[in-house]
C-alpha cells in the first residue's frame, strides 16, 4: 500500500460563532512570529548564526505569546520562521530580504501612521490538537492556554465545515485555518492521509531529466524522443513580482503580502503542472524509472568557488526551487508506480551522448551542442538529459554511454516543446524556442 496526502478546502458553516476565536488565534500566531523573529535577529547579531526551530522552542516555550496557541500550533509557527530564515540565509540573491515582521499599518488623510495591528496569520493544528466528528462534519480545535477563558466545555473551537461534493474527509492529520482577505472570512484546509494500492510500473523504460534555467526541464526517453519545458512563465514572474513588491511602501504592506502569496501560488502551480505532465508522458512511453540530475553543488565549482551563470542567470538560479520540484515529481511518479532516482550531473553537459567524447568547447551559445566526430549538431539540454538517462557517471566505458548504433539521432536536434499557460497548463508548440541552459 502507498500512503498519500491530500488537502481539501472546506467552507466554515458556523463562521459567525467561531470567527472571534479564530481571529484571536490568528493574531496570536502573528505575535509569536514577531517575538521569535526579534529573538532570531538578536541571536544572529550576537553570534552570526540563525537559531533553528528547536532552539526557538527551547527559548520561547515559556513565553506568554507561545501560550496563545496550542503547543503544536506554536511549534509550527517557529518551524515556518526557521525555514524562512534558513532559506534567506543560504541564498546569494541580493533581492532577498530576511523574514519581516507581521504587522499592518494604518494612516490618516495626511499620511501619518495612526496605529498598527497584527494581521491574521494561518494557524495550524496537528493531531494532538484535533478531534474529528466524521458523522457530522465537525472538527474540534484546541485553544491556546491564554484563550481558555470559558469553562472547560469551551476550551476548544468547534467548527462545522462543508467540502465540495463527493469528498470524504477521513484520517485527518492536520487542520489549517486560513484567512481570506478578499472575502474577509476564514476557511479550513484539511490534510488527510489515504492508502492506495501500489501500482505496477507502466514499463521497463527509463527517462532522464536535465533541470536548468531558460529551459526548466529537458526530458529524454529511451524510446527515441525528448521534450523541452521552457521556464518562460517562471522568469516573467521572477522579474514582475519583485518590481511590484518593491513599489509597496510601508502603507502598502498588505498589498506586498498579497503579491508574495500570489507569486508563491503561481510558482507552486507551475511545479505541480509540470510534474503531472512529465509523469503522464512517462506513462505513455512505458517508463518505469526517471533519472533526475542531482543539482547538489550547482552553485559551486570543483574548487568550492561560486559559479558565474551571468547576472540574470545567478538571480534565476537562486530563486528557483529545483529540490522542491524534484520532491513533487517523486510524489506524483510514485502514485503511478514510477521510481525517481537522483543521479550525478557531473560532465553530462559537455559529453556527447552519441559517441561519448568529452569537450568543453562542444557546447556553443543558445543551447547548441556540436560534436565534430559525429558530424552532428543537436540540442544541448536534450544531450544532458540523455546522459542523465544513461547515468553517465555510473557507466564503465565511453562506449557504454553512447547511443545504440541503430538508433536515430534526429530527435536530439528537434525535441517536442511544451509551453505553459495559466489556464490550460502545458501545450505542445511546433516552433523552436531559446535553448540556453
Amino acid at each position: 500500500m502507498l500512503e498519500v496526502h491530500r488537502t481539501h478546502r472546506a467552507k466554515i458553516l458556523n463562521h459567525a460563532q467561531v470567527e472571534d476565536s479564530l481571529d484571536r488565534h490568528g493574531w496570536s500566531a502573528s505575535k509569536l512570529w514577531n517575538v521569535a523573529n526579534y529573538h532570531s535577529r538578536d541571536v544572529w547579531e550576537e553570534t552570526g548564526e540563525i537559531p533553528d526551530h528547536e532552539g526557538l522552542k527551547d527559548e520561547l516555550k515559556g513565553h506568554d505569546k507561545y501560550k496563545g496557541l496550542h503547543s503544536q500550533s506554536s511549534q509550527r509557527v517557529l518551524e515556518e520562521l526557521a525555514e524562512a530564515f534558513s532559506s534567506w540565509y543560504s541564498s546569494d540573491d541580493d533581492r532577498d530580504n530576511p523574514p519581516g515582521y507581521r504587522k499592518r499599518n494604518y494612516y490618516d488623510d495626511q499620511g501619518r501612521r495612526v496605529h498598527e495591528e497584527h494581521p491574521r496569520s494561518t494557524v495550524t493544528w496537528k493531531q494532538n490538537g484535533i478531534r474529528h466528528d466524521t458523522n457530522n462534519n465537525r472538527v474540534r480545535l484546541s485553544k491556546g492556554t491564554n484563550h481558555k477563558e470559558h469553562p472547560r466545555a469551551w476550551e476548544y473551537i468547534l467548527v462545522e465545515y462543508e467540502t465540495r461534493p463527493g469528498v470524504e474527509v477521513e484520517n485527518l492529520q492536520q487542520v489549517r485555518a486560513v484567512y481570506d482577505n478578499a472575502t474577509e472570512r476564514w476557511e479550513l484546509h484539511l490534510v488527510c492521509t489515504d492508502e492506495i494500492d501500489t501500482p505496477d510500473a507502466p514499463g521497463n523504460e527509463t527517462a532522464g531529466i536535465d533541470l536548468g534555467i531558460s529551459n526548466f526541464a529537458a526530458v529524454a526517453y529511451s524510446t527515441e524522443g525528448a521534450d523541452l519545458y521552457p521556464g518562460n512563465r517562471l522568469k516573467q514572474d521572477g522579474y514582475y513580482f519583485p518590481k511590484e513588491i518593491a513599489k509597496c511602501d510601508e502603507s502598502g504592506g498588505e498589498r506586498a503580502t498579497r503579491l508574495h502569496v500570489k507569486w508563491s501560488e503561481r510558482r507552486t502551480h507551475f511545479f505541480h503542472s509540470l510534474a503531472k505532465h512529465i509523469v503522464e508522458r512517462c506513462v505513455e512511453k512505458d517508463v518505469g524509472r526517471i533519472n533526475v540530475g542531482d543539482l547538489e553543488g550547482v552553485r559551486e565549482d570543483e574548487d568550492g568557488e561560486s559559479k558565474n551563470w551571468g547576472k540574470h542567470g545567478n538571480l534565476d538560479l537562486h530563486g528557483w526551487a529545483f529540490d522542491r520540484f524534484t520532491n513533487i515529481l517523486e510524489y506524483k511518479a510514485k502514485v503511478e508506480g514510477i521510481t525517481v532516482v537522483e543521479v550525478s550531473e557531473r560532465d553530462t553537459s559537455k559529453t556527447c551522448c552519441v559517441c561519448g567524447r568529452e569537450d568543453d568547447s562542444q557546447r556553443l551559445e543558445r543551447g547548441l551542442y556540436v560534436c565534430e566526430p559525429c558530424d552532428a549538431a543537436f540540442n544541448a539540454n536534450v544531450n544532458g538529459a540523455e546522459n542523465i538517462r544513461l547515468d553517465l557517471n555510473q557507466s564503465n566505458s565511453k562506449s557504454s554511454t553512447s547511443l545504440d548504433e541503430d538508433r536515430s539521432i534526429g530527435w536530439l536536434a528537434q525535441p517536442g516543446v511544451y509551453l505553459y499557460d495559466l489556464s490550460s497548463g502545458f501545450q505542445p508548440q511546433e516552433q523552436v524556442v531559446d535553448c540556453r541552459p
